[in-house]
């Protein structure tokens, strides 16, 4: 008897023993997203590393990483630790909250980071970020993959799988409250005869809201393919015109165009002055101190007539010193305006030179009834004259661009606001083209049914390239590739007019949530330009190889 009781006492020791100092269980795993790696960015997100404790109270000692995949190690200025608690996924991280665990100012093959964290029961998440140097390539990649954790001194292996994600690096072109701008909206973005690239965008001084407010339209210049960007400069500013505040004289929704048979560099944007308020009244008496809001898109925010206490105008300015200096603005809305129309604005982008020499804005308005349409306006003059055609299709669309095709015909790719809400096989982006410059319209075939969207503004282009001795062309197209969200910024392609788009081959730039807004520019035969945006900044400009979107 005594002696089972003994032999019971020393099982129990052991099993406590045992258990006392039995490894605990701890979860380790990574993830990597699809975000682009940002010049003039001081912290980009590479991986989030997850580390579930059982317990509370371990301590995390160290990290190692793998800088396997990226391009060149000299794109990388420094790689950091950060500690996140419990947070999931990654915002900017320039303006999120988090502990610095550890920097790496020499980044080699393996990146090993010291760490004192004491980690919480549950879920602990890290994230491993690149600060890249000012002269990185922006046509490479960066990357990274978790090896092994330090617990409480003891080394664990990461076995996982690599999930193929190789981030491209881009350039922080705008990033919120830069140069004393709230926020930075609506990119548009084109290349020059020289090659020199031009980014537009609204320069949102006072908050992100839309017209009317405090905003003017903002220019940057790049002479280096997009590698660095030259300071902002104002295009339109139409200052306390009329003896208003600026607050109520607002210029918003840029669209450039190049003429490429000069050397002339146009810009639309469409002015606010003051408020139409829902009824359609210009409210007299407006000062600094009201608050009075409306947008023409809204009620009764712009009205039919000419005159800008009855609708919002149409503005231009122009540059002949490759975008340097910009002229002072021209107003053309009774130029192109039906009177009765409630609206005509510039539809934000991108415009294109055909092939016979007319240059075309792709423009947008509300009609005699309140309606929103997209349509064309064009110049067979170089400039001197604009002529608005009529809507492009029977119902209601907004921001469009416009592309040429191989017979000569201009296609337009509309928001169709009809897609909100619509998840069936019925949500996609509304086609039209015309052979007549928008005298007569004729619905696409692929009307709806090819390019999905979350109602946003998109972008379309024509890229000419050469293979052997025989120049071909492609159709290019940007959106957030979603019927519900704003997030997943792809480009598709398009070999025959866009009658098929890529599907398995299209190019992901940005997984998570955005503003959405984006506009492509060709920057030579081989390499193609997009300003967006992102997730990661305000605007965003990456530059890709053409073979890389034509896998």
């Amino acid at each position: 008897m005594k002696f089972s009781v003994l032999v019971s006492a020393v099982l129990s020791f052991i099993i406590v023993s045992f258990l006392a100092f039995a490894p605990v269980d701890f979860k380790i795993s990574s993830d990597q997203y699809q975000l682009p790696v940002l010049k003039r960015k001081a912290d980009n997100p590479i991986i989030r590393i997850h580390i579930f404790s059982p317990v509370e109270g371990s301590v995390l000692t160290g990290i190692r990483a793998s800088t396997k995949g990226t391009t060149d190690l000299k794109d990388i200025k420094a790689a950091r630790l950060y500690y996140y608690g419990q947070d999931t996924l990654p915002g900017n991280m320039e303006t999120t909250k988090a502990k610095l665990m550890s920097t790496v100012n020499h980044v080699d093959q393996e990146l090993r980071f010291e760490s004192s964290q004491v980690l919480q029961k549950g879920d602990n998440y890290f994230w491993l970020s690149y600060e890249l140097a000012d002269n990185a390539n922006i046509l490479n990649f960066v990357d990274a993959s978790l090896l092994s954790a330090e617990i409480d001194g003891e080394n664990i292996n990461i076995t996982q799988k690599d999930n193929q994600v190789k981030q491209r690096i881009g350039v922080a072109v705008r990033k919120h409250k830069q140069d004393a701008v709230h926020t930075s909206r609506i990119p548009g973005l084109a290349t020059t005869n020289k090659g020199t690239l031009i980014a537009v965008f609204d320069a949102r001084y006072e908050s992100g809201r839309d017209l009317q407010g405090h905003m003017d339209i903002g220019v940057h210049r790049s002479e280096d393919r997009g590698n660095t960007w030259q300071p902002i400069q104002i295009a339109m500013d139409m200052g306390e015109w009329g003896g208003l505040p600026q607050k109520f004289n607002g210029v918003s929704d840029a669209c450039i165009l190049v003429d490429k048979n000069s050397n002339t560099i146009y810009i639309a944007g469409l002015w606010m002055y003051g408020v139409i308020n829902d009824d359609g009244q210009w409210q007299e008496n407006l000062t600094q101190a009201s608050k009075d809001w409306n947008h023409q898109w809204l009620t009764k925010g712009s009205q039919p007539g000419f005159d800008v206490k009855q609708t919002a105008q149409f503005l231009i300015v122009k540059s002949t010193d490759d975008g340097k200096t910009w002229s002072e603005p021209v107003n053309i809305t009774q130029m192109g305006k039906k009177k009765d129309w409630w609206l005509w604005a510039p539809a934000p982008g991108q415009g294109i030179t055909l092939r016979d020499g007319t240059l075309v804005f792709p423009t947008q308005g509300r009609d005699s009834t309140g309606e929103a349409f997209s349509n064309i306006t064009y110049s067979k003059d170089g400039g001197k004259t604009w002529v608005s055609s009529e809507p492009a299709i029977g119902e209601s669309t907004t921001e469009c661009m416009a592309v040429e095709l191989s017979d000569g015909s201009i296609m337009l790719n509309m928001r169709a606001n009809s897609n909100k809400g619509r998840i069936d096989d019925t949500n996609g982006r509304a086609i039209a083209t015309t052979k007549d410059l928008g005298k007569s319209w004729t619905v696409h075939p692929t009307s709806h049914h090819a390019l999905i969207e979350p109602v946003c503004m998109a972008s379309i282009i024509r890229h000419d390239y050469g293979k052997g001795k025989k120049d071909k062309s492609v159709l290019l197209f940007s959106n957030p590739n979603s019927k519900t969200t704003r997030h997943k910024l792809t480009i598709k392609h398009s070999y025959d007019d866009g009658m098929t788009w890529s599907s398995d081959s299209s190019l992901l730039l940005d997984a998570l949530k955005s503003r959405g807004y984006s506009c492509l520019t060709s920057i030579d035969r081989h390499t193609v330009g997009i300003l967006y945006e992102s997730s990661q900044a305000d605007m965003v400009f990456q530059a890709i190889e053409l073979k890389d979107l034509l896998k």
